[in-house]
């Protein structure tokens, strides 16, 4: 193990190396080719320029028209060789209108006529200068017409220059080029262990092969989870979507496809981004996303004390729904089949005690009524609350109630035949469950003779209210504001303060409205408002 990482860390250097120096010869290169540009554009200017001042001597306008060229020559080129030497130019040629040379290098090409094409131009007195291969190689060449003092062209002045080559160019800069080829040595092979370290160090001194082992580890983990998981970075980019949360969420691609996009472009509605602005978790939060109902625990990631992202672990609520429902409304049910059993065998203890006595017609008015009143809640609530589950709970609570002594009052224009939008059976019970026993609680500590709970609920195209009030302790405005609040409670007992809290989740989830009103010992009341439209 100790062998691979040595030589991991030695393919990396060697790579980034590789890379490093791969990066300076490529802008060495283009480096090398803007020097020679440079070089070319510059020996044009000094070319012409010498050109010119050739051109204006006042011996090359005198001699140049002299009728002897032997002597024109005599004048002519020691001055004009004498300028060449001083700028270094290749060769300086004067021609006259024949192209006869007056000024060459070479003693032998004196006199001689020049069947340079080149020249034409120049003998229409035009100013240009070219770059054209030569027995020195490439040439950068200035051509300038020689005027006489009358404004006539009598003659041309040709002026070369040698451009490096290469190698010539870099053997003039060989010292520069030993320094910086050094320093980049240096400094490639700083850079390559520098970045070859940090790299290990990013990597948590792990091997590529352990770190593709812990990813497939880590994404079967996740797969294999009964929960799905979400999360993002600060770009928010997927990093993780295992096939749990694709099943839950309704997403039909696989988990492999989802990494790596944007998490709005697969859940537009998702709320995972804003734990990145709020930068702390929230937990057991009911959510509707891609118009499924889950409940979720979002927390940031944190390194290094700095958030990078920010993942989501949630279940279906459809299983949370049941165990709410489950708490709240079968919990309910049981105690009221226990009321409703010890309330028909007092009923059945006052019939034989009646008919023992022989009091026949009073046990039977006694039994025509318990069946009236029986009836009447059990037809009303079949009629007006169209749903079996609430209707059973509001009769389980109107029995309980009476075995407490309390009077539990059902408006009879109540009515209740549709659900608001997101919202269903399970949020109901829920609703209803909770209301009525945080009543039942305040009319436990009460001194009132007569302790009342009034259910109404007002339903018409557009709204559904809720109202349950009671007369029973009140809350003063300290406890009022944290009723709402996960986990409290005025009571001193486990597992309490969650009603209110739930409560609180269904009406945002359902877009609604909660209004509370309460007064010390005068009572409570709970106003709940959702809209249709």
């Amino acid at each position: 193990m100790k062998f691979q990482k040595l030589s991991m860390q030695r393919k990396i250097m060697s790579l980034t190396f590789f890379i490093l120096m791969l990066s300076f010869s490529i802008g060495g290169t283009f480096l090398l080719g803007y020097v020679m540009n440079e070089q070319k554009s510059k020996l044009s200017d000094q070319a012409l320029l010498v050109a010119k001042t050739v051109a204006q001597l006042p011996e090359i306008k005198t001699y140049i028209a002299h009728e002897n060229i032997e002597m024109a020559i005599q004048h002519i080129n020691p001055v004009v060789e004498e300028i060449r030497d001083i700028n270094g130019a290749q060769y300086i040629v004067v021609l006259d209108m024949k192209r006869q040379k007056y000024s060459h290098p070479n003693k032998a090409e004196l006199g001689s006529i020049s069947q340079s094409a080149d020249l034409n131009a120049a003998f229409s007195e035009h100013y240009y200068t070219s770059i054209a291969h030569g027995e020195h190689g490439n040439m950068v060449r200035a051509f300038v017409p020689i005027m006489n003092n009358q404004g006539q062209q009598i003659g041309v002045t040709v002026v070369g220059y040698s451009v490096l080559t290469v190698a010539e160019l870099l053997q003039s800069m060989q010292t520069e080029l030993i320094i910086t080829l050094l320093l980049s040595l240096i400094f490639s092979v700083w850079g390559a262990r520098t970045l070859g370290l940090h790299m290990k160090k990013q990597m948590f001194g792990l091997e590529p092969h352990e770190i593709a082992k812990m990813y497939v580890e880590r994404t079967e983990t996740f797969n294999a989870m009964h929960e799905g998981i979400i999360a993002i970075d600060n770009d928010l980019t997927i990093t993780i979507f295992n096939e749990k949360a694709c099943e839950i969420l309704g997403v039909d691609e696989k988990p492999p496809n989802l990494i790596g996009q944007k998490i709005f472009h697969v859940l537009p509605d998702t709320r995972l981004p804003e734990i990145l602005e709020l930068d702390q978790p929230l937990f057991n939060r009911e959510l509707y996303i891609n118009d499924h109902s889950i409940m979720s625990n979002r927390i940031p990631i944190q390194v290094n004390g700095e958030t990078v992202g920010a993942v989501a672990m949630f279940k279906d609520r459809t299983e949370v729904k049941k165990l709410a429902e489950e708490l709240t409304g079968v919990r309910a049910f049981v105690q009221a089949l226990r009321v409703q059993t010890h309330e028909h065998k007092n009923k059945l203890h006052t019939i034989a005690g009646l008919l023992q006595l022989g009091h026949h017609d009073q046990a039977l008015s006694y039994l025509t009524q318990v069946k009236k009143e029986h009836d009447e809640i059990t037809n009303f609530l079949n009629e007006r609350i169209k749903n079996e589950n609430i209707s059973g709970l509001l009769l389980s609570k109107i029995s309980y109630a009476k075995e407490q002594g309390i009077r539990l009052e059902i408006d009879r224009e109540s009515r209740l035949t549709s659900f608001p939008p997101n919202l269903d059976h399970h949020d109901f019970v829920i609703l209803f469950g909770n209301l009525i026993e945080n009543a039942f609680d305040a009319l436990r500590d009460t001194q009132e003779e007569e302790k009342v709970i009034h259910v109404s609920v007002d339903e018409d195209e557009d709204v559904l209210a809720i109202l349950v009030t009671d007369n029973g302790v009140g809350m003063t405005d300290e406890i009022k504001s944290h009723i709402f609040d996960n986990g409290y409670s005025t009571k001193e007992k486990k597992y309490r303060g969650i009603g209110l809290f739930l409560i609180k989740e269904i009406v945002e989830k359902g877009q609604g409205d909660i209004e509370v009103i309460s007064e010390p010992n005068k009572g409570t009341s709970f106003l709940l408002t959702f809209y249709y439209a």
